[in-house]
């Protein structure tokens, strides 16, 4: 047998003697008694037990230990109730809406697999359980715009080195200075943010804490060294801190900025930067690290947000106006000839699979669903292509295999588990003495947990919907399964309640075919306009989510974002779908062209533009709103130049110049 195999066998046989003993066992009882260990030289022992029991805590068996008084030697406990899934009190609705989650993550969701064990654990002894997904799920797309081939494998390996404690090596892609580096880091935890991969961990090499966008790792992950661990966690670690932050707060803080912010869109920051900010009498107070990122926000906003303070903030401001206004007088320039086409990434990096779930929760799985199918009888028949639909993640020609080694799984002493076994696309299972004990379903793994906070924050307001529960109750009963395991470096998924609402409302629009009355704002509107909307489907392309509607009050196709409605609000009027209206967010977008700049152009290019040949980068892209446009090419402060259409370009050279002197910057000297 391999390396690998003969570990879990240990392992879950060590589980298996630690429960049935119910009693303190020491060490010399475990090598005794326990499959694997006997064999062992006394010093081999102590080396693959203390392994062992590493990596069983790690996976959130809650195996616990202390001292005999009176002996001095170590006595190891595991009570089976901790170690299993606690009753349950999820409604089928509610397990339902999370089966929908699956059906809508899969194929660009990196943790489809941990996920799919989980559901798969919860629902556990619930017969005539469909996965089908809901009516509603048809009508949602979700879309990752961070994902890329190389991405699970990515976050697998660092999955990996973060859960063993193992340094690892990367190429890394400096975007600012635009330039690939090794670095080595201690990874603490992964995070997804506004819908963006991170690791954040200590930088050996800067000896200090960084954070690192993982799209941008080029090449390989490799473990740094052969040790079984290299660090620990600093216990005053907290993930949050690292999360959630805006452009212009990331990195060392510098000063505090006061905007003051006009019209009735107060409600929109408070929900959108409550969080990194606070208002005062309709100003805008935050925290600033990068002046130019700040000046972006404000530029954004359109004469909406008006810079006080500091003078450096008006400055950079009026700047960013001239730079803008200057770049789209006169005529357009003319794009060099795009540049070679280079890979940005190591050519030997081969994509790797998804995030997968632990062969040791695997198999634990396997093995409560073998025994949960004999039931009160002593055996039972199982089609082996049911089986391997429950476990993707155990390949067809590797199912002996499993089988054969959960027949090892021992309580010492000679008394067995289960024996099962394949005949003719058929397995047998015969449920052996003790198997009772292995019957219910395991606690989830820090992994599987994981895999459910990244689902609800990643469609949290339809499992809400579909479930008709408030989130935040479907997650509490949720973690309430995590274990007694630390899942502190896992953030909470940010869902915000008026985001539910909105999310729950238009669903059930969709559902049952009620117009709509919204309260929308858009970016660069003041005040907000009502309009009676027909919903037909909803998106969530991360971090935002859209709804795609006719516009009864336009009378004509439109999309909203949600995070700039106000309210949704169910008439008492219902609509005849129109019969194959299938809206989007860019059906009868134009099209822009725009040119960035060398400051700014491989920015571009990591957003899906093409390098040019003078550094330069040239994009197309759909444009449903000429003041969508014009808020961009203004938060690009002057190093984004739209070449089409035409007319835009005298409409925003003369916008900027009104702005200057609406925000009171127009005699501001500009910076050198």
């Amino acid at each position: 047998m391999s390396h690998d195999t003969d570990k879990l066998i240990r392992q879950l046989s060590l589980v298996a003697f630690l429960m049935a003993e119910r009693r303190p066992i020491t060490a010399r009882d475990v090598k005794g008694n326990v499959e694997g260990y006997s064999e062992m030289s006394d010093e081999a022992f102590a080396r693959r037990f203390y392994s062992d029991r590493a990596e069983l805590l790690a996976l959130g068996v809650p195996l616990q230990s202390q001292r005999d008084e009176f002996t001095g030697e170590e006595l190891y406990t595991l009570r089976s109730e901790q170690y299993f899934l606690p009753q349950l009190d999820l409604e089928d609705d509610e397990l339902a809406a999370l089966q929908t989650a699956l059906y809508l993550l899969e194929g660009k969701f990196a943790y489809a697999e941990p996920l799919r064990l989980a559901l798969q654990n919860l629902a556990l002894g619930r017969p005539g359980f469909a996965e089908a997904p809901t009516d509603t799920a048809g009508r949602v797309e979700v879309l990752d715009p961070d994902y890329s081939p190389e991405m699970p494998g990515r976050l697998a390996k660092l999955e990996g080195a973060i859960s063993k404690q193992r340094t690892v090596k990367f190429e890394y892609w400096s975007i600012s200075r635009d330039e690939v580096s090794e670095r080595t880091l201690n990874p603490y935890a992964l995070l997804p943010d506004n819908g963006v991969w991170y690791v954040v961990g200590f930088d050996l090499d800067r000896e200090e804490i960084r954070t690192f966008r993982v799209s941008r790792i080029r090449g390989e992950i490799k473990f740094a060294t052969r040790r079984e661990r290299d660090f620990r966690v600093p216990a005053d670690f907290d993930i949050e801190r690292y999360r959630g932050r805006p452009p212009w707060q990331i990195g060392d803080v510098v000063g505090e900025a006061r905007i003051e912010v006009r019209g009735d869109t107060a409600w929109w920051v408070q929900r959108a930067y409550g969080a990194t900010g606070r208002l005062e009498d309709g100003v805008f107070v935050t925290e600033y690290s990068s002046l130019p990122q700040l000046a972006s926000w404000v530029l954004r906003q359109d004469g909406r947000a008006v810079p006080q303070e500091p003078d450096e903030l008006r400055r950079e401001v009026a700047t960013a106006l001239r730079r803008v206004r200057e770049a789209h007088e006169g005529a357009p320039p003319e794009p060099a000839r795009e540049a070679p086409n280079r890979a940005t990434g190591d050519p030997l990096e081969r994509p790797a699979g998804p995030v997968a779930p632990e062969r040791f929760a695997v198999l634990q799985a396997l093995l409560a669903f073998l025994l949960a199918a004999c039931g009160e009888s002593h055996s039972a028949e199982i089609e082996a292509d049911n089986l391997l639909d429950r476990f993707p993640s155990i390949p067809r020609d590797e199912l002996e295999e499993h089988l054969s080694l959960l027949n090892l799984v021992n309580f010492g002493g000679g008394c067995y588990t289960v024996y099962a076994e394949l005949r003719e696309r058929v397995v047998h299972v015969d449920k052996e003495l003790w198997g009772d004990t292995f019957r219910l379903a395991p606690r989830l793994t820090p992994l599987e947990a994981r895999a459910i906070r990244l689902a609800l924050e990643y469609v949290g307001p339809m499992i809400a919907a579909d479930a008709h529960t408030p989130l935040a109750r479907v997650r509490n009963k949720l973690e309430e399964t995590f274990g007694q395991f630390e899942l502190a470096q896992t953030p909470s998924p940010q869902v915000e309640r008026p985001e539910e609402d909105l999310v729950t409302t238009l669903a059930r629009g969709m559902r049952e075919h009620w117009l709509v009355e919204i309260e929308y704002q858009k970016e660069v509107d003041a005040q907000p306009s009502v309009r009676l909307v027909e919903p037909y489907s909803l998106e969530r392309q991360l971090p935002n989510w859209y709804v795609h509607t006719f516009d009864r009050t336009k009378g004509e196709e439109r999309s909203f974002r949600l995070d700039r409605m106000r309210s949704a609000t169910l008439t008492k009027e219902t609509f005849e779908p129109r019969e194959g209206f299938e809206p989007t967010r860019f059906r009868g977008a134009r099209s822009a062209r725009i040119l960035y700049r060398p400051e700014v152009a491989r920015f571009a290019i990591e957003r899906g533009a093409r390098k040019l040949s003078d550094g330069t980068a040239l994009q197309e892209r759909p444009v449903g709103s000429d003041e969508w446009l014009e808020s961009e090419i203004l938060a690009a402060r002057g190093y984004a130049v739209l070449l089409e259409p035409a007319e835009l370009r005298r409409r925003i050279a003369a916008r900027a110049k009104e702005l200057a002197k609406e925000l009171g910057v127009e005699r501001m000297r500009a910076k050198v």
